[in-house]
């Protein structure tokens, strides 16, 4: 039996976009941007974990702050005096949702890839958990996925909302955000590709054995 059907290979490759998306989603500080046209715009970029600020003044001191923050820093950076009295300001709940479950997404995928690593190099269909395992990596990527959707359908209705990052009205969604729902859609793409390539293994090796048991009887007769 061929060990892989074409869903497979595809579901490999594509896979591999997905991660690459999830990685520079994950890592990379560009959910929500200013327009650079704004000379005088106070952030200039955030992400997941790190912040970017041209001139953002202390949240706590909004009638005469006396603080500005500029520059990039981790969002739990402890050496900043007054960076850890603004963490609220800076993680409000539906920012901390969009971590938990982009985080879940990004493990998920991680693992996946661990497992494919293993469908690819390793196990054969000869293996007796070869069907299970193509199941688990579909499921895996299923679920990474449906987190990585909820997660930017969370930063997309409230990440440029009044009320949170100053001059709302000049942001907008940048390359990181637009690349994570590229990612968690490729996902649930090479989710159903793998669970496809299950439903395939599994009539091959129904078929086969079908095969070698007329054989034996054939052979007996």
């Amino acid at each position: 039996m061929k060990s892989r059907s074409l869903s497979g290979n595809v579901g490999i490759g594509t896979f591999m976009v997905g991660f690459i998306c999830i990685i520079v989603g994950f890592s990379t500080a560009s959910w929500l941007t200013s327009d650079p046209r704004i000379v005088n715009a106070k952030m200039d970029q955030l992400g997941l974990w790190r912040h970017c600020f041209r001139s953002l003044p202390n949240p706590a001191e909004a009638d005469a702050p006396r603080r500005f923050f500029v520059g990039c820093r981790w969002v739990y950076d402890p050496f900043t005096t007054g960076y850890s009295e603004i963490r609220g300001y800076l993680l409000p709940p539906f920012m901390v949702t969009t971590q938990f479950f982009f985080t879940l997404c990004f493990l998920s995928f991680l693992i996946s890839l661990g497992l494919i690593v293993l469908y690819s190099t390793c196990w054969d269909q000869e293996h007796k958990n070869y069907i299970n395992l193509i199941t688990a990596i579909g499921s895996l990527l299923l679920f990474g996925s449906i987190c990585g959707c909820i997660a930017v359908i969370v930063f997309a209705l409230f990440g440029n909302t009044d009320g949170w990052m100053p001059g709302h009205s000049n942001n907008f969604f940048g390359y990181s955000f637009i690349i994570s729902v590229i990612g968690s859609i490729i996902g649930l793409i090479a989710s159903a590709l793998f669970f496809i390539e299950a439903n395939i293994q599994k009539e091959k090796r129904k078929d086969f054995k079908e095969s070698q048991t007329k054989f034996s009887l054939e052979a007996r007769a």
